[in-house]
């Protein structure tokens, strides 16, 4: 797998001994941590009518859950980064996986949605802060020959989550109810923070990042498309797939028990997805990510208008789509400029975290005001936008990295 934000910048050849099982043992239980945030971050898509009907709010309101982390993570991605200062990384990594166990814990006993949303805020903060760690330390818990494959499996906690961990906190739901789903993913976490406590090496600071590098990132037109690019299509994502589990109910009628099997199959095909497309997404970048973009926008559209298995199949074509996107998004951004890795990073985190929020928040005020279909029509329309931002840097045969860098 190759969708990780960001690689590593030093990437030393020098003569190295090979990396020994402890290193990664290291690396797995990063790896674990990032399947723990994923699964936290995603379950409330699965069990939003379960949480709406308990709290007697509406399923737009309920939204806020997936909303509300995105945006503090958003904000706590970069800060992580500037404000950590020389403190040991490893040290950094335990508190906030230490901080998610306890977010999970507040949001699964929550009594009311203003404190469960402060769960939810808590978890953001650990959110953007873990991804924001994790990758820069990627490629330091084994030597340098390694790096790209360190941080390629600690990404694949990302997919795994996807593909189990959220049709599974929707089958608990099912089964008992949407707080023990997130009282598990306090136990998942708990067992992530024990793992990284026994594996885990000393990991001291080096250079972060620095707030001029930023602004120099930032002060680049092609950095600033990538990421209008970028938030476009996980907006586009996220407006509609956070009310999948309503439309499929209401709008479809399928049972609960049908609509965990469907997110299954939507994380399944999305990571065969994944790994199918992962050399198409390096050689054609551009047509590649316009195709899975479009694949996405018409699955939305069809949505709709379509009946019983119709429904499902548009489904997992929109699995194929969006198992792609992030590989190829985090692809781009890499190759926005080279020369600022950590800029390139911490800029994605945000980006992609703001996408999450304000797909979910507009398409929570949609959902409330002209039904939950018309959220896919949202989707769409955001989707043809993220297609134009692309088609802007032009549709030559010229490598990324050649025509995005001045």
């Amino acid at each position: 797998m190759h969708d990780s934000p960001a690689l590593p910048a030093s990437t030393a050849l020098a003569a190295e001994p090979p990396s020994s099982w402890r290193d990664w043992l290291s690396v797995y239980s990063v790896a674990l941590g990032a399947f723990a945030f994923v699964t936290t971050e995603y379950l409330p898509v699965g069990i939003l009518p379960q949480i709406a009907d308990s709290l007697n709010v509406t399923v737009g309101v309920a939204g806020l859950m997936v909303t509300v982390p995105g945006i503090v993570a958003a904000v706590s991605a970069p800060v992580v980064l500037l404000g950590a200062g020389r403190m040991n990384r490893r040290q950094l990594l335990l508190l906030l996986t230490l901080l998610l166990v306890i977010a999970n814990l507040i949001s699964a006993v929550s009594p009311s949605l203003p404190i469960l949303l402060l769960g939810r805020a808590l978890v953001g903060i650990a959110l953007g802060g873990f991804w924001a760690v994790a990758i820069a330390a990627a490629g330091r818990l084994v030597n340098a020959a390694n790096a790209a494959k360190a941080t390629a499996l600690i990404f694949a906690g990302i997919t795994v989550a996807t593909v189990f961990g959220v049709p599974l906190g929707t089958f608990v739901s099912t089964l008992f109810s949407w707080r023990i789903s997130l009282a598990l993913t306090a136990g998942l976490a708990l067992l992530a923070l024990a793992a990284q406590v026994l594996t885990l090496p000393s990991l001291p600071s080096s250079e972060g990042l620095k707030v001029r590098t930023l602004l120099a990132y930032l002060s680049r037109s092609n950095a600033l498309r990538s990421m209008l690019l970028l938030g476009a299509v996980v907006a586009a994502h996220f407006a509609a797939y956070t009310y999948i589990a309503p439309f499929l109910g209401q709008q479809a009628g399928f049972s609960p028990s049908a609509i965990t099997a469907i997110l299954l199959g939507f994380g399944l095909v999305g990571m065969l997805a994944n790994f199918t497309m992962a050399g198409t997404i390096t050689t054609h970048l551009r047509a590649s990510l316009a195709a899975v973009v479009l694949l996405m926008v018409i699955a939305q559209l069809a949505l709709p208008q379509l009946q019983g298995w119709a429904v499902s199949l548009a489904v997992l074509l929109w699995g194929v789509a969006y198992g792609a996107i992030p590989l190829g998004v985090s692809s781009w951004m890499q190759l926005t400029s080279p020369k600022l890795p950590e800029a390139s990073s911490a800029m994605l985190v945000t980006t992609f975290q703001v996408a999450i929020a304000s797909g979910s928040l507009f398409g929570g005020l949609v959902v409330d005001h002209t039904g939950v279909a018309s959220v896919l029509w949202l989707g769409a329309g955001v989707g043809l936008l993220g297609l134009l931002v692309l088609l802007s840097f032009g549709v030559g045969k010229a490598p990324i990295a050649e025509s995005l860098q001045r």
